[in-house]
């Protein structure tokens, strides 16, 4: 079963492109995934973010991914994350679909078996498949 801890208590309006983001990796965390239907942070060299995208864009998602170890706080970010999960799982790759954290790699996965996957994206992006529910 899916992990979720809601990271928008209240939904937050799109930034303009020239607005900074904002300094607080809590906050980033929190404005990324509230204003965007799926989040993967990643890291570049990471096979299970690897596994992660695939997943994603195989369902015909095209989810907003933040490379970590390309972004200025990438390690204030991977703090925040690793505060949200589970205890012993690892803080990246981190999954927010519909602006609530979902898990790492092993709750997409298991998200995936278990069928619950699909219908969480459905309802986020509006994700149209052939997939069962």
């Amino acid at each position: 079963m899916a992990s979720s801890v809601a990271i928008n208590s209240e939904h937050t309006k799109s930034k303009a492109v020239n607005q900074q983001q904002p300094d607080n990796p809590y906050m980033i965390v929190r404005t990324l995934a509230s204003n965007n239907a799926v989040v993967l942070f990643s890291m570049s060299g990471c096979c299970m973010c690897t596994v992660a995208k695939c997943l994603l864009f195989g369902l015909g998602v095209g989810p907003t991914i933040v490379e970590l170890d390309h972004h200025s706080t990438g390690p204030d970010i991977q703090t925040v994350l690793f505060q949200l999960a589970k205890e012993g799982q690892q803080p990246v790759p981190a999954v927010f679909v519909g602006g609530e954290f979902l898990g790492g790699i092993e709750t997409l996965m298991a998200c995936h078996i278990n069928g619950t996957l699909v219908p969480l994206l459905k309802d986020a992006v509006g994700l149209e498949t052939e997939y069962p529910e």
